[in-house]
């Protein structure tokens, strides 16, 4: 992606712009439109439809919904693009299909029903607070990253879902990254529940993990890794990262950080990097793992992440956000790091840094 070049023209007709316009406006009303859709398992039945199509009584009976609802649902769904229309039956469209089928709307579907949506009307407050402001609905709570242990449980396998379903599709790619220099022994900084340790000492029958977080998370991988092969070699780290007075252990030949850097805003990047390199030694090699908007290969994904800024905006912290690569490239220069190394799209829409001390 060149940002420069994709994002400095406006390309839309007055048509197509108008449209985006009126997208725009009724956008919570499309997003509960095709969420339910999909949860009451009306689109599922329209497409299984095939070429047959469904009409508005036989859904019904499909369905067990009111007439009303799915009549309202139907008509919505067919002036959004999910639906088509002929001879008084409905067909699914492409972009229903991808409703369906597409893994990634799916978990950011839920994600954003389940962890965001209520909070998203408190944005101005949280822009101008720097504060999430909407994180209030889940309870009094600082970060949602100390809150995590207590939500509700759908709203916590919503967010693990999404935190696992873009981190999981990297870690094969992202492990012959990180193993092929040698080095065994490895801090997880922001581990979060050990599934990335997990699949490290899995790959590596000699690799030590040792996850850095928060003594919340670190309970839940405690728990999570128990009775796994290798959990021998995991370890744990309880630290307060926010800290400034949180020391980082010395001694490993390499530090991992995957998605976590977005969890912080500028200053606290540079202040757990600096930390970070205070413990290395010239030896010591530090991966960092982001997925950063600015470089994709599509737009559709560089829309996505820039709009995941704004959970860490109203839900997660208020000041943390999906980086831009030159912005990331400050942070670790400023904390007395160089970039080694940039390997783009690893998995779905990683970057990993490798960086080492500045001599």
């Amino acid at each position: 992606m060149d940002v420069e070049k994709d994002f400095a023209e406006d390309r839309m007709g007055a048509y197509e712009a108008q449209k985006t316009a009126h997208w725009i406006s009724q956008g919570p009303v499309i997003f509960q439109v095709a969420r339910f859709m999909v949860k009451s398992g009306l689109l599922e039945k329209v497409s299984d439809s095939g070429e047959k199509g469904l009409t508005i009584d036989e859904a019904v009976a499909a369905c067990s919904l009111p007439r009303y609802g799915v009549q309202v649902l139907f008509e919505s769904s067919l002036t959004m693009g999910i639906l088509l229309y002929r001879e008084g039956r409905f067909y699914c469209s492409k972009a229903g299909w991808f409703l369906l089928n597409d893994e990634m709307v799916r978990v950011d579907m839920d994600f954003n029903h389940d962890v965001n949506y209520i909070g998203m009307f408190n944005l101005e407050e949280a822009i101008r607070e720097g504060k999430p402001a909407g994180l209030r609905h889940f309870g009094d709570w600082k970060t949602i990253y100390e809150a995590l242990p207590h939500l509700p449980e759908e709203v916590k396998k919503s967010w693990f879902a999404f935190d696992h379903y873009y981190s999981d599709h990297s870690f094969s790619e992202a492990l012959a990254v990180l193993m092929h220099r040698g080095g065994k022994n490895i801090l997880d900084v922001g581990g979060n529940t050990g599934r990335f340790a997990l699949e490290a000492v899995a790959y590596d029958k000699d690799a030590q993990v040792t996850v850095m977080d928060l003594p919340g998370q670190i309970e839940m991988m405690r728990n999570a890794v128990a009775g796994s092969e290798g959990n021998g070699r995991i370890h744990a780290y309880p630290a307060d990262l926010l800290d400034e007075g949180t020391v980082f252990p010395s001694g490993f030949d390499k530090i991992w950080m995957s998605q976590f850097l977005d969890c912080f805003g500028t200053e606290e990047v540079v202040s757990i990097l600096s930390r970070a390199a205070a413990s290395m030694s010239d030896e010591t090699e530090l991966y960092i793992m982001e997925s950063f908007w600015d470089r994709q290969p599509y737009g559709t994904a560089a829309f996505a992440l820039t709009a995941i800024s704004l959970y860490f905006t109203v839900m997660a912290n208020g000041n943390s956000k999906m980086y831009g690569y030159s912005d990331m490239l400050e942070c670790v220069e400023r904390a007395g790091l160089k970039v080694d190394e940039r390997i783009d799209n690893v998995g779905k829409c990683h970057t990993i840094l490798i960086c080492s001390k500045k001599q």
